[in-house]
């Protein structure tokens, strides 16, 4: 089914003549990668887009306007321009669409939509832009690892790594760089002035054309006795999830399916229990995570998808991003160039070579 098919549905099933997105991961979404954002920091975006079952439409106000043209848009799509001091994005919303209409933020008159489930599962486009996000990330990614030292701090590493994903048009919502101290005491281990150390956590969720990927790589100088052992185990526990992923979207099952078989992994590992200290992650996409996986969680476990488990185990952690489909699990966040170990799922009959830890 095709992104127009699916809004076609939407629009029929929910009895609506349009339909318009505004936060940048759906505004994405919907123009192909187009970039609505000036300001990180607001949830919307400085346009709008909107189909109506003819076409997709943005309007934007005159400040906008004319880049997103030149830059954002693909020439089929119209631009409808409003004066920046004379209404706001959603007034001129309500002022261009056909009614009734929903939009995903605040506009008088319209219906809500969370469109989750319209952007699940990928298209072919969007699975070659994923691979091709998830490559150049781990390519910064690994770079940066292999030149870090003991004497480095969590900062100096998250300042080198976010300049080399920018440069490559890269944005980075989620960089974390863990020391050995402080991945031992926290799960998520924002950037501070703390040295490494004996051996580090680098984790990433970043965002391109409106996809996002994950990844982790752990790097040892003097690695404590149980940091392979431990990061071994995580990695049955995401291989679990992979192979559950695959098996539950064949089925039609749950996110709570999977979770199911996560909560059984870390049981045959020795950690039982251990999940309650960290999400686990989920379906991926256009957002860091579209669902994160919770015991009876109903999401849609769509299939071909990209999904970003990512298990912990007290002081390691084992994650990528992955596209699932009927026939195959492929690894989009990986170089071939970074140690690996071959790893079995708990109750599936599957094996994958998992990233582990490179002692530097």
């Amino acid at each position: 089914m095709t992104l127009t098919d699916r809004l076609d549905q939407y629009l029929r099933t929910a009895g609506l003549e349009a339909v318009w997105f505004a936060r940048p991961n759906s505004f994405a979404w919907l123009t192909g990668g187009g970039d609505n954002v000036v300001d990180r920091e607001g949830d919307i975006g400085v346009a709008a887009a909107g189909y109506d079952g003819d076409g997709v439409r943005v309007v934007a106000n005159n400040i906008e306007a004319p880049r997103l043209r030149d830059e954002e848009l693909d020439g089929d799509v119209t631009v409808a321009t409003f004066d920046w001091h004379a209404e706001s994005l959603a007034e001129a919303v309500a002022d261009a669409s056909p009614a009734p209409a929903a939009a995903d933020f605040d506009v008088p008159g319209f219906e809500s939509v969370d469109a989750t489930q319209l952007r699940q599962p990928l298209t072919e486009t969007q699975m070659k832009q994923c691979r091709d996000l998830a490559r150049d990330t781990a390519e910064a990614v690994e770079a940066v690892a292999r030149k870090v030292e003991p004497s480095h701090t969590e900062l100096d590493v998250t300042a080198v790594l976010r300049q080399k994903l920018e440069g490559r048009g890269i944005a980075t919502p989620v960089v974390l760089v863990g020391s050995a101290e402080r991945a031992q005491s926290y799960r998520h281990y924002t950037s501070t002035d703390t040295e490494l150390g004996d051996y580090a956590l680098i984790s990433v969720t970043v965002q391109r054309d409106g996809l996002h990927v994950s990844t982790t790589r752990a790097v040892a100088f003097d690695p404590p006795e149980w940091l392979m052992e431990r990061t071994h185990k995580a990695a049955r526990v995401e291989t679990t999830a992979l192979a559950a992923t695959q098996v539950v979207g064949q089925r039609g099952g749950t996110a709570g399916d999977v979770f199911d078989a996560i909560q059984d992994a870390y049981a045959a590992v020795g950690w039982e229990g251990e999940w309650q200290n960290h999400h686990q992650g989920g379906a991926t996409g256009f957002a860091g995570r579209e669902w994160i996986a919770t015991p009876g969680h109903e999401g849609e476990v769509a299939l071909p998808h990209g999904y970003a488990w990512n298990p912990t185990i007290d002081g390691t952690k084992s994650e990528d991003t992955y596209l699932v489909s009927d026939d195959d699990i492929e690894l989009l966040s990986g170089t071939g160039d970074w140690p690996t170990e071959t790893v079995s799922a708990v109750g599936y009959d599957l094996e994958l070579p998992r990233h582990t830890v490179l002692e530097l």
